[in-house]
């Protein structure tokens, strides 16, 4: 604990010093900051939104703008809520990228004593690694980008080619990385829940086998960029067998954590590695003026706003996650949504982990799977309440649909006080399930120009964009 915090301090002192002679250093005034106190009085909370002058004038090809020199590259990221946004990384902030993965599959040799896996075949189901210039600098999705710098000795092992992982076209991708690797010795699987779930579906269609058979020496599977709870049933049922799992938390503003335990629960969070942080208390993070704490001020428990700082230029970020602290010696947390995800269209503050962990429970109670499903409210502008509508795409159909929504609604009020006052204040009805045909949020991500690479559907929405569009392959019940 005493070295993260040492690590933390150590990291702020050499962001400050480079940050002085950056633009936006000079204008945050950088050189009169010494201590920490003085730092969050310099330094602006700033969204995507508040950074793009600084990022439109690196790409008219200024320097040492916000961080020394040009950045290497730009990780090309679709905002929620800003459209494309374009995130530097730089010499300095590459090697957090590439070597957190590697600590985390270094940390799980330590522990299990399994390492025959890296003599087998790796496959990282990624975005494409093809990429343009913006402004002049070579700019593509992260996953593409760290393509580019896999150590030597996992190259030789790593599928699918180069060729295949060029295709845009997801679906064709798919056929093409399963004809790759269908009769290899898959040992290691990495990528995004959904996305590997399509690869498994795919594996067992083709090979009339379920995937612990077809890949008899499989034994690790590494997933991140979305909780991975409400698709691991599905995923060990599609394997057939246990397989160990290794979390990580990337994004394209830096490598945050990884799962350190098979044993322990959360990440750890990545103290050492050009990154400050800042955490502010979920609730406050669209306030005037928000606390900021480091991280020797943390609690477990708390829901923070996660905010960064680092080496690859970025200044009072907010990244726009929400995590929780489940540990703080050592520090280990788990992601519970984010920022602008979240529903509070009745000032019920519902979040993502409220309602992952809600429908979890119900399924398992149930014995029913989930492919996946989001949360949208539902205003009445009639007589009738209004309420949450859930669009869920069942594997298998609950015996009873209303019991099952009953049970969720009866979790969900567990989880969330204010929830529960609204429906016990009969302000809002208890929630209703839409179900969705099989694959309609596949064919839902296909007609926005989202299926593939690393784009996920959010859980919940404070509007009903994603909702309205859902409708299209709803199930109609009267007729199922």
């Amino acid at each position: 604990m005493g070295t993260a915090l040492s690590d933390q301090d150590n990291i702020l002192k050499m962001l400050v010093k480079t940050g002085r002679n950056t633009e936006l250093g000079k204008s945050a005034g950088l050189d009169k900051v010494n201590t920490y106190d003085e730092f969050r009085q310099a330094v602006k909370l700033m969204d995507y939104e508040e950074m793009r002058p600084w990022i439109d004038k690196i790409k008219e090809g200024r320097h040492n703008i916000l961080w020394k020199g040009r950045p290497i590259y730009f990780a090309k990221t679709s905002g929620t809520t800003s459209g494309t946004k374009y995130i530097p990384i730089t010499k300095d902030s590459i090697p957090n990228h590439t070597n957190t993965a590697r600590n985390a599959l270094l940390c799980y040799m330590a522990e299990t004593g399994n390492t025959k896996f890296a003599d087998g075949k790796l496959i990282f189901l990624s975005g494409s690694p093809e990429l343009e210039r913006v402004g002049g600098i070579p700019t593509g999705r992260l996953s593409g980008i760290v393509n580019h710098h896999v150590p030597k000795y996992l190259r030789s092992n790593q599928l699918p080619s180069y060729e295949t992982n060029c295709i845009e076209d997801w679906e064709t991708k798919l056929q093409k990385i399963v004809d790759e690797t269908i009769d290899k010795n898959m040992t290691l699987i990495s990528g995004i829940p959904p996305w590997v779930q399509m690869y498994f579906d795919e594996l067992m269609k083709r090979s009339g086998k379920n995937v612990g058979e077809l890949f008899p020496n499989f034994s690790v599977m590494v997933q991140g960029g979305v909780n991975f709870e409400p698709y691991k049933a599905k995923l060990l049922e599609s394997i057939g067998r246990k397989v160990d799992t290794i979390e990580l938390f990337p994004a394209s503003e830096g490598f945050l954590a990884f799962q350190d335990s098979q044993n322990a629960e959360g990440l750890l969070l990545n103290t050492n590695s050009g990154i400050f942080y800042e955490f502010v208390p979920a609730g406050e993070i669209f306030n005037e003026n928000p606390a900021r704490l480091s991280l020797k001020d943390v609690k477990a428990g708390e829901n923070y706003a996660l905010i960064i700082n680092s080496n690859a230029g970025l200044w009072g970020y907010n990244i726009g996650d929400t995590v929780r602290f489940v540990s703080v010696n050592p520090y280990r947390l788990v992601v519970t949504g984010r920022t602008k995800h979240f529903i509070s269209a009745f000032g019920e503050h519902v979040i993502g982990e409220e309602v992952e962990a809600s429908i979890l429970k119900a399924a398992e109670e149930e014995d029913v799977h989930i492919t996946e499903f989001t949360v949208a409210p539902f205003v009445s502008s009639d007589e009738g309440k209004s309420y949450h509508e859930w669009f869920v795409e069942f594997e298998n159909l609950p015996h009873s649909l209303f019991l099952f929504a009953e049970k969720l609604d009866h979790y969900l009020r567990r989880k969330n006080v204010y929830y529960d006052d609204l429906i016990a204040g009969n302000i809002l009805q208890s929630l209703k399930i839409t179900p969705v045909r099989k694959n309609g949020f596949i064919d839902y991500m296909k007609s926005v120009g989202k299926l593939g690479g690393q784009n996920k559907v959010p859980r919940l929405s404070n509007d009903r964009k994603i909702a309205d569009e859902l409708k299209k392959w709803a199930v109609d019940l009267q007729t199922a």
